[in-house]
């Protein structure tokens, strides 16, 4: 990926799952290879002793002969929603307070635009372009929306357009900006769809893509399976592949239960499409994918549901962590997104039962962001071995909640 960027020309960027890596490869990537070509910034990690800035704020570019300051916002939950342990020594955060003052101090070294490479995630740049005054725009990602045009907040002392330009490489965002006697006057926006099938491959990158896959590509290109419908994953609540995933564990780790993470990222596939190693990967690869099979009581289940829900659908936007609700094998349960914390999952039931909160559970899950976990296959082994035996998947059955309070919701569609 690093060789990737280089090649692609990426002039500044922020962070989100290179931490995966742990700080040590974070690191040597910035200082051996990215240096002199690549501007890391990140205005909101901190060191944990001395609360002393770890990376480089901002930059400040020439474009068209005006000084734009681009500052760096990396995912503020780092911590809690991957693995704390793979950079004990830094800590993250959404820092509006320190956001206004890297703000202010490239204005007075001359920057006239000032724009936010941010990964918080649309909803919470949302809140920050309410609260931090003196951003011309942030472009964010995170959460994948694709915005077709920004929004444009008020705050206390003008306006900051907010855009957001999707996952995967699906579009690209372009920005415009007039600029007058020092400030923006104007701009032009544009969320370009990428159809990346309509276009001619660059020589160099295409070159420098086959020669990285060339040692995993006959393990890549295996088909393990067909599937007689779409496998996609971005649903709220559940998609055709996540439930293919938990299926996968239900079925290969013995458990009546499964989680699985509510990412939003891997590519579809169409009905009949072969499901290649290629694809289990492309919804499965990270640097932490050990499957895992712990006993849990029914009170912890509902926890550990309720404290998903909340990172995803608190009011403050300061409070959601961006993501999907976790998806659930096997287990039914209501869910109402207007209730408060703790009162949005109701109802859970097992093969036609209640829950009994006192009673412990065999569930099977993978992505533990704790320190320490026992010894198991990774889960991309997992799903392979599944998709191997069956084959042939003629419908997968979305294990969804049944919803509560949705009515006229418009991101709600039956």
């Amino acid at each position: 990926m690093v060789d990737a960027q280089l090649a692609l020309g990426v002039n500044v960027m922020t962070a989100h799952w290179e931490m995966t890596y742990g700080a040590d490869r974070v690191k040597e990537i910035i200082e051996k290879d990215l240096a002199g070509k690549i501007d890391f910034v990140a205005q909101n990690v901190m060191s944990t002793d001395f609360e002393e800035p770890v990376f480089t704020p901002y930059v400040i570019k020439e474009v068209n002969g005006v000084p734009v300051a681009v500052i760096g916002q990396a995912f503020p939950y780092t911590p809690v929603a991957n693995p704390k342990h793979l950079i004990p020594e830094w800590s993250f955060g959404i820092r509006d307070d320190r956001m206004q003052e890297m703000v202010n101090e490239a204005r007075s070294k001359g920057a006239k635009v000032v724009v936010v490479l941010s990964h918080n995630g649309m909803d919470v740049d949302l809140k920050m372009a309410s609260k931090v005054t003196g951003i011309d725009a942030i472009m964010g990602g995170h959460t994948h929306d694709g915005v077709y045009q920004p929004v444009v907040v008020e705050n206390a002392s003008g306006k900051t357009l907010v855009t957001n330009a999707g996952s995967n490489g699906k579009f690209l965002g372009v920005l415009d900006l007039e600029v007058k006697d020092g400030k923006v006057m104007d701009y032009r926006y544009k969320l370009l769809p990428v159809f990346s099938n309509l276009l001619s491959p660059d020589p160099e990158m295409l070159k420098l893509i086959d020669k990285v896959r060339e040692p995993f590509k006959k393990e890549l290109a295996e088909e393990l399976a067909v599937c007689d419908e779409v496998l996609y994953r971005r649903g709220n609540f559940n998609g055709t592949f996540d439930q293919l995933i938990c299926n996968a564990l239900m079925e290969r780790l013995d458990t009546p239960i499964a989680f699985s993470p509510g990412f939003r990222w891997g590519t579809s596939l169409l009905p009949g499409q072969p499901i290649t190693f290629e694809h289990v990967a492309d919804q499965t690869a990270i640097t932490y994918g050990t499957v895992t099979r712990n006993e849990l009581t029914g009170e912890a289940i509902k926890t550990i549901l309720e404290d998903v829900a909340d990172n995803l659908f608190n009011p403050d936007p300061y409070y959601q962590q961006g993501g999907d609700m976790v998806r659930v094998g096997g287990l039914k349960f209501s869910f109402d997104p207007t209730a408060k914390m703790g009162e949005r999952v109701s109802g859970l039931e097992l093969a036609g039962s209640a829950l009994d909160m006192t009673k412990k559970y065999p569930v099977a899950g993978w992505a533990s962001v704790q320190e320490t976990v026992p010894e198991n296959k990774q889960i991309w082994e997992v799903v392979a071995d599944y998709l191997r035996d069956k084959k042939t998947i003629s419908k997968v059955e979305l294990n969804t909640p049944k919803l509560k309070n949705v009515e006229g919701n418009p991101g709600f569609a039956v």
